[in-house]
């Protein structure tokens, strides 16, 4: 098991439905990092959150995939971001996951933002994503799964929670402290990416983007209302330890959602 990752954010600005400006703006951010473990974008990266708009839909083979595998090859790290995928005639908003060893992993997201009605245009995903990334067990979701701590709970015993989002600065206080009490109750590292900037139904983002360890403590915040690439290398003996002082985990409950 790898002792330590170090993990990127790119908090950044989404141009409306331009998924060339986006990839080109998203890989010259990316350009001057030197070395890293993972890199995570925000909720649709290439386009912006706009659900209504099918026609922006790719395949699992499409661009923005393929420019995912092509980054990770480059950086020579694992990707992740979500967009949306057409498959089987559904549409879904999946976080893709393009680790350093070239394989694929995605989940798509469960709780769909009904203030937009995001459930009349997007599909809904069953279950969550664990994944294995040098030894470290990662549960990664999307922005509004953050609001339903069942959902996100740690009754797998991951490392790593990761929320990417869209979350506008008229809720961010939310965001703040859904974030920290994830982290506390699940004895984890919990990371939030979001984006900044104005989308193309004049909704402002703030970012806010940050790092939490198990015991709730901010590691890392961005600079509110400014692109910014953040690093942070975490380190699982920390986690360990930290577990071993207070060990809240052991005395969860099982059960069964239905």
């Amino acid at each position: 098991m790898k002792e330590t990752l170090k993990i990127t954010l790119i908090q950044s600005s989404i141009l409306w439905k331009d998924v060339d400006a986006n990839l080109s703006h998203f890989k010259k951010l990316i350009s001057d990092i030197s070395q890293t473990d993972i890199v995570l974008f925000p909720e649709m990266f290439n386009t912006a959150f706009c659900p209504e708009d099918n026609s922006l839909a790719e395949s699992m083979d499409g661009k923005t995939v393929s420019w995912m595998k092509e980054i990770s090859l480059q950086q020579k790290c694992s990707v992740a971001g979500t967009l949306m995928i057409k498959e089987n005639k559904k549409i879904y908003n999946r976080l893709v996951w393009i680790s350093k060893n070239g394989s694929i992993h995605t989940y798509d997201k469960h709780h769909l933002f009904s203030l937009i009605k995001e459930e009349m245009y997007i599909s809904k995903g069953e279950g969550r994503l664990i994944i294995s990334e040098q030894g470290w067990k990662i549960c990664p979701l999307i922005c509004y799964d953050l609001r339903f701590p069942v959902f996100s709970r740690n009754d797998v015993d991951y490392d790593i929670l990761i929320y990417l989002a869209n979350w506008p600065v008229k809720r961010i206080e939310a965001w703040d402290t859904l974030l920290k009490a994830r982290s506390i109750e699940n004895q984890c590292y919990t990371i939030g990416v979001n984006r900044v900037g104005e989308d193309g139904n004049q909704i402002p983002f703030n970012g806010h983007s940050k790092v939490f360890d198990a015991f709730g403590k901010e590691l890392l915040s961005a600079t509110e209302n400014n692109e910014e690439i953040l690093q942070i290398e975490i380190n699982i003996d920390d986690l360990k330890l930290k577990r071993r002082q207070m060990n809240f985990l052991q005395d969860r409950d099982d059960f069964t959602l239905q």
